[in-house]
Order: structure tokens, then sequence, then C-alpha cells
């Protein structure tokens, strides 16, 4: 990578062994012009966690900008990151209840509303507040756009064993464990009833459709892949095998629970084993970021972090092998996230670490 590539960066220093990845300190919207002409179309994942307009003002950062003020600056930024993005590339972005259905407006202009893939809810608190004026507020949205709806479908999370656990097998059949699944849908254009050879007659309930055909019920029927219950007296249902399911994994939810992913309460813990004070009030955990990577990647994808903050985007990214940038405006902030990644990279991170690899961190020559 040649310092010419990037006309607004002047090079401050490597760490560990030359890579793609490196960190960015000023204005990110100038570092995106900077970087605009020589990774066009090449990443895979853009994330961003703003911030989130609450009113209040920070020592790096004003987070009290007008509604339309802040909408033109978001604007900016989205814009190039749409053009950095690659065919089969996708954008995450946390916001909160204040700006969400502004930002989607915005996305939708920026994208095109084609390019909508969902508006994921994260719960960020578990404790209820009772002091509120109206509600606790316990989530977040991260808004999800593709580049080309044609092209990106997200990746499928791996199965855990809470879902596998209720696989049985009761009957000792030769495929092994299954779960009993019904036999009708909710959709269909035709309704039939259907004799098995042990003499059950079926058919769907009352609003309901066979989810198969009648000579797929019997070759199930002849396999011994329907069950009628332990007594045999019970309604009849399909036995779906685990070892026939998609060993891709399983379709990410659209409510994410801090059981799976975390909270703010976790990212806060984490922030004290780094020994970092984060300055942030909404700080994420290394497991949404994990999430969000395994659903949008694959190793050796690069990834942009827009607002790295103290570095727990790019943390993932490094410890899930993937080529990561972080753009970070405040100095004291951008020590912490190099810090962070030198000590991943040395192998010495409390939070786990994969030793090897390295970074160059920028400054633009304004900053």
């Amino acid at each position: 990578m040649s310092d010419s590539s990037y006309p607004f960066l002047a090079r401050k220093e490597i760490f560990g062994t030359a890579t793609d990845n490196f960190i960015v300190l000023g204005d990110n919207l100038l570092a995106l012009e900077s970087l605009k002409s020589s990774l066009s179309g090449k990443i895979t994942c853009v994330f961003a966690d703003p911030p989130y307009n609450t009113g209040k003002s920070f020592k790096d950062y004003r987070d009290n900008l007008g509604s339309d003020e802040w909408l033109s600056f978001m604007k900016q930024r989205l814009a190039i990151a749409r053009d950095l993005l690659s065919d089969s590339g996708s954008l995450w972005i946390t916001i909160d209840d204040k700006e969400s259905h502004y930002l989607k407006v915005l996305c939708d202009e920026i994208f095109g509303r084609a390019a909508f893939v969902s508006n994921i809810i994260w719960e960020r608190k578990r404790t209820r507040a009772n002091d509120s004026t109206w509600f606790s507020q316990n989530h977040d949205h991260i808004l999800v756009y593709c580049k080309d709806p044609s092209i990106w479908r997200p990746n499928r999370l791996s199965r855990t064993a809470e879902m596998d656990s209720s696989y049985k097998n009761p009957d000792n059949h030769k495929k092994g464990v299954w779960k009993s699944t019904p036999l009708h849908t909710k959709s269909g254009s035709t309704r039939y009833s259907f004799t098995f050879k042990n003499g059950v007659t079926w058919e769907p309930p009352p609003n309901k459709f066979p989810r198969f055909s009648r000579s797929k019920l019997k070759e199930l029927d002849d396999a011994d892949e329907i069950w009628f219950g332990v007594n045999g007296t019970s309604t009849p249902s399909r036995k779906t095998f685990l070892i026939e399911l998609k060993s891709d994994g399983v379709s990410a939810e659209s409510i994410w629970f801090s059981e799976e992913v975390g909270d703010n309460a976790e990212a806060a813990e984490e922030a004290k084993l780094l020994n970092q004070q984060d300055p942030f009030s909404t700080p994420k955990p290394e497991r949404l970021m994990s999430r969000i990577l395994a659903l949008a990647t694959k190793e050796n994808d690069l990834v942009l972090d827009l607002f790295a903050g103290s570095g727990t985007f790019c943390a993932s990214a490094q410890k899930m092998n993937r080529r990561w940038i972080g753009l970070e405006i405040g100095a004291n902030t951008f020590d912490k996230l190099c810090r962070r990644m030198e000590d991943i990279i040395r192998g010495v991170c409390p939070l786990g670490s994969v030793a090897g690899g390295g970074f160059t961190s920028f400054t633009l020559e304004d900053a």
C-alpha cells in the first residue's frame, strides 16, 4: 500500500507486519475521500456507530447538532461509504429512537429502498429504568442495507447446542435424532386428506394447507418418517432429522437479545478489563460486533468502521481474520484504539488475542 494512494494521509507508524489493516486519526469525511480512489467497490462491510445526536457535547466531537445538520453530516459520509462497498457488500448502522426513522429515510435515498434489508432490534440494556418519563428505553436499532439486493445474502449462523438439544430419537430411528414438525402450512391452493399405511387419515386444520404432496407423504410414510406419538394416537407429524438440516447453519432473527450478543453493561466490563475509561455512553460489546461480522463477511474480507471509537469492531475483525480499517477523530481515543490492537497482535489482550499480523496508523495532514 503506497502513501500516494491516499493523498490526505501522512504515514505515522507501522506496528507488526505491514498489512491492509490501518487506523486513521482525523475527520472521517476527509479520510473517506482519501480512501475513495483506491478502495471503491472493495469493502465487504461498512459498520457505523455514529454520534446518536443526543444533545450532549463531548471532548472529541459534538453530539448536539440540529436534526437537519446531523442528517447532512451522515449523508456526506454514507454516500461515500456506499461507493466503497463491493456489489456483495453491506452497511450496518447502530442508532436509537431519536434519529432512527429519519436515518432510514436518508439511507433509502442513498442506497435505494430496495436495498433495505432489516431493522434489527438489539437489547442494549436488560434493567428497567423506573425513573423514565415515558418508557424504559432498552433497545437500539441496527439498520442494515446492501449494495445490490439481487446479490447480497447474509451468512447463516452456526447452530447452537441449545438448538440441537430439542432433537431426540424415541423410536431409535436409523437416521438418528429428530424433531416433530407439522405436516401443514399457512398458505397453499389445494386441501386434501391422506391415509397412512397404519390406517390413520389426516387432513390439515381449518384454513391450513398440506405442506407436502401426496407422493411426498407416501415417501415419508414408507421410510417410517411420520410420527403418530408414543401411543400411535397423536396427530401425524413429520420427523425432521438433525442430519438433514442445512449444514451451513440457521437464519439470523431480527431481534437480538443481550444473552446472545451482549449489552452495554457487558461492553463496559470489557472496557474495564482493557483498563480503558470508555468515553462513550453506549459502548458496544465484542459479541455484537462478532455477530455482525459473521453475518456480513468471511475470512480475509476488508471491513471499515466509520466511527472506530475504542476499537471494538476492529478488534473483533482482527480476531476473526478479517482485514480492517478504523477511522477515529479523537486523539485520545485513537491512542487507546492503537494500544488495543497492539495488545491483540502481541497476544496479550485480556479479551482474547490473535497473535501476528499488524497495522499502519495514519493521521490526516490537518489533524
